[in-house]
């Protein structure tokens, strides 16, 4: 068994910016799960230091994580975990640091552009209506997360990716596991699952080459040369997670929003050309994935002293969510100007998520085929929704009540 992680404030951090926030599992925070950690914007300064989890900063404001994420020189990305362990994961392109993450970008770039991700528009169509019809047939009352949110990008991610269908459950499990502790036994073991999982589909590839994204990683060069297998690896454990997890749990809190707004629900029938618009709100109000760096040198920032290897986490989830950025920032409003519906739910910089416009025509297709087949729906009364905290936020559940049309 671990030993308990012991809270740490280092002798540089001022008295006035230490504020006790667990990511793990903090007490302020109930179901509304984002809602609970914007209270962070008016208890806690825009940075702040927690002795929780060996000790971090967080940093909670749009214009704050922004200039953090984009700060490489001062703000590495070489290492992502919290609280540090030894041997963390390695995810290549997320680990690696400009210049060295650019021919690894380019090289996945053409399978996530708006091209190659329009041509899979009608794929992506008919895993949604496939799924929302199984779950119809089951009744008016399922679990959306279980039956829709947990397996639809997942699908879709794992055809394009080329991974055997009937692992599905076996390989969300085992992102859900990994998402959900801080163990350092744990990550490594769940890493090392993972990544032999990996290895065993690039060399079946390499036996039966496909039309698929891992074929294609057996092929990349980077500066005319060939990646290694442990390259390969390293990039297959990043989408296997990114591709498992996130879309899923972004889908999950967006669907329990609408589930609360029956006049947003037929508007959306009526005007099916707002659901571009409801789909980019939920994406605002609804992100999940938070962003860990490592401070790579002693460097001022924001007029605060920061110290090689302070480990900083910047809450993506809550920058849609600053009000100095945009009014009214926890009003579900689809109508906002995009000038007023600023958000980091994709990070920014050389680091943004590459798999952003798929994740967002995910969303928006589903929505469509829902509003197609569903004329009104709501949580299931006496419903106590569970959650998870961590790197990544995620519903566990959403039984939901429908109404067919």
């Amino acid at each position: 068994m671990s030993s308990p992680i012991a809270e740490h404030v280092p002798d540089h951090v001022p008295q006035s910016l230490i504020f006790n926030y667990d990511y793990h599992g903090d007490p302020r925070v109930n179901n509304e799960v984002h809602a609970s950690l914007q209270t962070l914007h008016n208890d806690a300064p825009a940075i702040f230091y927690t002795p929780k989890n060996g000790g971090h900063w967080v940093v909670t404001r749009f214009d704050e994580i922004k200039k953090v994420v984009e700060n490489y020189e001062n703000f590495s990305a070489k290492e992502m975990q919290i609280p540090r362990i030894e041997n963390p994961p390695f995810f290549i392109p997320l680990n690696l640091d400009p210049p060295n993450n650019i021919a690894f970008r380019q090289a996945l770039m053409p399978a996530f552009s708006p091209r190659a991700i329009k041509s899979l528009e009608d794929k992506v169509r008919l895993w949604a209506g496939k799924l929302i019809d199984e779950a119809l047939s089951k009744g008016n009352t399922f679990d959306f997360v279980q039956e829709i949110a947990s397996v639809y990008p997942v699908s879709i991610f794992m055809e394009l990716m080329g991974m055997p269908m009937d692992r599905l459950w076996e390989f969300r499990e085992l992102s859900d596991a990994f998402f959900s502790t801080n163990d350092q036994e744990k990550i490594h073991q769940l890493s090392a699952q993972i990544i032999m999982i990996m290895t065993e589909i690039l060399m079946a590839k390499k036996e039966q080459p496909a039309d698929d994204l891992m074929t294609k990683i057996l092929d990349i060069k980077v500066n005319g040369e060939p990646i290694s297998l442990e390259e390969m690896q390293n990039m297959c454990f990043l989408l296997f997670l990114g591709g498992m997890d996130t879309v899923a749990n972004v889908t999950g809190y967006t669907f329990r929003q609408l589930a609360n707004m029956p006049e947003l629900q037929q508007r959306l029938q009526d005007q099916p050309e707002d659901i571009p618009k409801f789909s980019e709100e939920g994406i605002r109000l609804f992100g999940v994935i938070s962003n860990p760096r490592i401070v790579a040198q002693d460097c001022e920032v924001f007029g605060i002293q920061f110290k090689k290897d302070d480990m900083v986490l910047c809450l993506l989830p809550i920058s849609g969510r600053d009000d100095r950025k945009n009014s009214n920032p926890n009003v579900f409003d689809i109508d906002r100007a995009k000038d007023d519906a600023s958000t980091l739910t994709f990070s920014s910089g050389p680091h943004m998520c590459l798999g952003s416009f798929l994740a967002r025509t995910e969303i928006r297709i589903l929505v469509e085929e829902w509003c197609k087949r569903v004329k009104s729906f709501e949580i299931t009364p006496g419903t106590e929704l569970s959650f998870r905290m961590g790197f990544s936020l995620a519903l566990t559940a959403l039984p939901l009540t429908v109404q067919t049309r």
